[in-house]
């Protein structure tokens, strides 16, 4: 695909550089070479969460500019933990874990950024294929002496803690910017990476990898770093309300669950999310932006944003159900929808089981109601039907004598019950 316009300029238009080194060099090579570049993932966990698509995404536009990424995977650096943006020491790793943490992201990895053998086919380096061999006195000799203390303790990530007497900074943690800086002249040197790019909690490290390059004589080498995700109140997108992180494995976060983060951000963030994390091209989501703001009830940014997401993470085919599935929650028809469209609800719907030949039999829906708690008792139940307040798959009840049958399922096992405009409960029958 090509870019309307140079690479550099398209993230600066996105607002997706906080930091560059060299720039007019690095854009120069943009310009005339297939730049070798790289992003590096810490394998604490099984999966990459909503916070690491702004790095994926990088890695994708670099790719589809014409540029070669490589993805390193932490197996060594993860033993230690990155102290940037930390304000305490992560719980080290065993290596089973970490083995098994490294095959899930690169898994996972391979879903959004193309590994085929081309010229801009991405590669997976581990940093525990070089770590493992180096012994501690050589790398304290060759690599070590290269960059003083004070040079480190001047980093702001480095900084921070030292000044946090609480909780400090070990020096296991203190000497992962020595690790970083390492990986980078070591990609530079093996694989002819240039350029090296990251959250903007990422600078020091990524420096000191430059400087580390120069001291040790070696071609110049580049960094650039992009804004934190945040929302218009400064925190750190990644979590939902309640807490929970959104994770990028359909198995621990669903794609219902991502597009609903999406299509629940303010209407501050939605263009700065838009160019940050879509592939639109960058007049059209200014377009977008301008029709949002002129009719925001409408969530036509919100929308636009989940729906991208959402397929770029797990699919269309997610993005059709997640919508369904939404619209459910807003009244709509069931009407052509399967239990897998209903499947993403009951991480968030409250709901019970019942017996199918409890169902044959029939129930009364004053009974049901009250039996799954949408009303207190079956008088209120009754009360609740007589004014028109309760649904059955989103269709209004109003006789106190209605029986539910199998017959009333709104999909293969699912029966829709709810009681006012946003009090919902699922029945799956067994």
């Amino acid at each position: 695909m090509a870019n309307e316009l140079p690479i550099l300029e398209e993230l600066d238009a996105r607002g997706l550089i906080q930091d560059v080194s060299g720039r007019d060099e690095l854009a120069n090579k943009l310009a005339n070479e297939v730049v070798r570049f790289y992003i590096g993932y810490d394998p604490t966990g099984t999966s990459l969460h909503i916070g690491n698509l702004q790095q994926v995404l990088m890695q994708v536009r670099l790719q589809r500019a014409g540029h070669k990424p490589y993805v390193l995977v932490g197996g060594a650096t993860g033993m230690i933990g990155d102290p940037s943006g930390k304000s305490s020491e992560r719980s080290l790793l065993d290596a089973d874990a970490l083995a098994a943490n490294v095959d899930a992201i690169r898994n996972q990895l391979s879903r959004f950024i193309d590994f085929s053998d081309s010229p801009t086919g991405a590669v997976m380096v581990n940093n525990h294929d070089w770590f493992k061999g180096l012994g501690y006195i050589e790398f304290l000799r060759d690599v070590g002496k290269l960059l003083t203390v004070n040079y480190m303790t001047a980093k702001e990530s480095v900084r921070a803690r030292l000044e946090d007497r609480d909780q400090g900074i070990s020096y296991t943690e203190f000497s992962y910017m020595l690790l970083q800086a390492y990986d980078f002249v070591e990609l530079a040197r093996a694989h002819g990476c240039a350029l090296q790019m990251g959250g903007s909690d990422q600078w020091g490290n990524i420096t000191a990898g430059i400087e580390l390059q120069r001291k040790m004589g070696r071609p110049t080498i580049y960094g650039l770093t992009s804004p934190l995700l945040l929302d218009s109140d400064g925190k750190k997108m990644g979590k939902t309300a309640t807490g929970q992180t959104v994770w990028l494995d359909a198995d621990r976060s669903s794609p219902y669950s991502m597009y609903q983060y999406w299509l629940n951000v303010a209407d501050a963030d939605v263009e700065r999310l838009l160019l940050r994390l879509t592939l639109r091209p960058v007049d059209e989501i200014r377009s977008l932006a301008a029709e949002h703001a002129e009719a925001p009830h409408k969530r036509l940014g919100q929308k636009a944003l989940a729906e991208d997401v959402t397929a770029f993470v797990h699919g269309d085919d997610a993005v059709r159900r997640a919508v369904a599935a939404s619209q459910v929650m807003f009244g709509g028809s069931l009407e052509e929808l399967g239990d897998a469209d209903l499947e993403p609800l009951l991480a968030d719907v409250p709901s019970s089981e019942m017996a199918r030949t409890e169902l044959e039999d029939g129930v009364g829906l004053v009974e049901l109601l009250a039996k799954v708690g949408l009303a207190k008792s079956k008088g209120e139940a009754r009360r609740l039907l007589k004014n028109g307040g309760a649904y059955v798959n989103n269709v209004r009840e109003s006789d106190v004598e209605r029986t539910v049958t199998v017959a009333d399922l709104g999909t293969e096992t699912m029966l829709v019950l709810r009681a006012g405009r946003k009090n919902y409960h699922i029945v799956r029958i067994g």
